[in-house]
């Protein structure tokens, strides 16, 4: 699986948040098409021919930010990004549309693309709602939000395009809104959306009726589907391989707490030294969320512990820290699309059992 992924491509180029291009690619079309010398605005962007042209070569978000901003002003396009993801295939997203494409229910979709986006745009990230409605939040991380306009109504548009598409069914949504501000909206965005879009609001969010998420998509493979969400855990896990020291004792800190549901923010903050509110502007500054790494967490512990035979399916729910076995399976088919016996089933077991060394652990805490 490594080598697959190594074959890929997706090579990132310095420390800055960086994406695969797919947005740069069409638009750099875009503007041949209509006859526009492309390279001087590429250089004005600080992004190379390579970089835009070459799906296997990752550019600075905020580089494709200015190259989409100098191709719409080109163009004389004041709605680019939108243009640009309501008439593409969406076939040139590449494996997060098809992880999305071949997913069981509208629900399963979007949480694959909040799991998934960041592998392919680091600058943003897609956070779940649910409640009244089933909302999709986009909140930019390491890339100053009020710079964009043109990438943030692609990514929306496209999430409704693919989620019709997926559905075949024209749905609604029952609320859009971005961040930055249009002069007078957009009726043509209105007129694609259904509904009025609110600009200059609190959050870059679409949402959809909660029923929205037991839709079944038209093209599900679940056979597909778990070989994707396989490869794209396998990215996933060497994006992660760089994770700082802080989230690394975060990390360390709740683990052990988890069995015995002491792993609250509140908690953890006090035995990491600082109060609850410098916990989470640590974690902002790293484009993270405490519920984000809890989740992240419990999902890579549980994989660990159904290679380990003498784990059954309800001590590894108490040492995830959920009461109900139930609750572990709900959320395990949520991050992976199986249930926890269906993932045992398809892995060798570990020569090294974990089950008194997580055990011990446990008690410590």
């Amino acid at each position: 699986m490594a080598s697959l992924v190594r074959d890929l491509g997706l090579q990132r180029n310095g420390t800055r948040p960086s994406a695969a291009g797919v947005l740069s690619r069409l638009a750099s079309a875009r503007a041949k098409d209509a006859g526009i010398e492309v390279a001087p605005l590429m250089a004005k962007a600080g992004v190379t021919s390579e970089q835009v042209e070459d799906d296997e070569v990752f550019l600075a978000v905020d580089s494709q930010i200015k190259f989409l901003d100098l191709i719409a002003e080109a163009l004389q396009d004041d709605l680019l990004g939108f243009h640009i993801a309501r008439d593409c295939d969406l076939r040139e997203f590449g494996l997060l549309y098809y992880v999305l494409n071949s997913s069981e229910q509208l629900g399963d979709a979007l949480r694959r693309a909040e799991r998934y986006t960041r592998i392919f745009n680091e600058g943003i990230a897609v956070r779940l709602r649910e409640g009244k409605d089933l909302a999709a939040t986009f909140e930019y991380v390491g890339v100053e939000r009020l710079s964009d306009r043109h990438q943030i109504e692609a990514w929306v548009t496209s999430l409704v395009r693919i989620c019709r598409q997926l559905t075949q069914r024209r749905l609604l949504p029952s609320s859009v809104t971005f961040i930055h501000r249009r002069a007078g909206g957009s009726p043509e965005l209105d007129s694609f959306m259904g509904c009025a879009v609110d600009f200059g609001a609190g959050a870059d969010e679409v949402a959809f009726p909660p029923t929205t998420q037991q839709m079944p998509i038209v093209t599900a493979d679940r056979y597909l589907n778990e070989l994707l969400v396989k490869y794209l855990e396998e990215m996933r896990a060497q994006r992660e391989t760089g994770r700082g020291p802080f989230r690394v004792n975060l990390e360390n800190t709740i683990a052990p707490l988890l069995p015995h549901g002491k792993a609250r923010a509140d908690e953890i903050a006090r035995r990491l030294g600082m109060s609850p509110r410098t916990l989470a502007r640590r974690l902002a500054a790293e484009g993270l969320t405490f519920a984000g790494v809890l989740n992240e967490l419990r999902a890579d512990l549980a994989r660990r512990y159904l290679q380990d035979e003498d784990l059954t399916i309800s001590e590894i729910a108490w040492l995830l820290g959920y009461r109900e076995g139930s609750a572990f399976t709900h959320a395990f088919k949520r991050w992976t699309g199986q249930t926890p016996r269906q993932a045992r089933s398809q892995q060798r077991p570990s020569n090294a059992p974990l089950a008194s060394g997580v055990k011990s652990l446990a008690q410590r805490g």
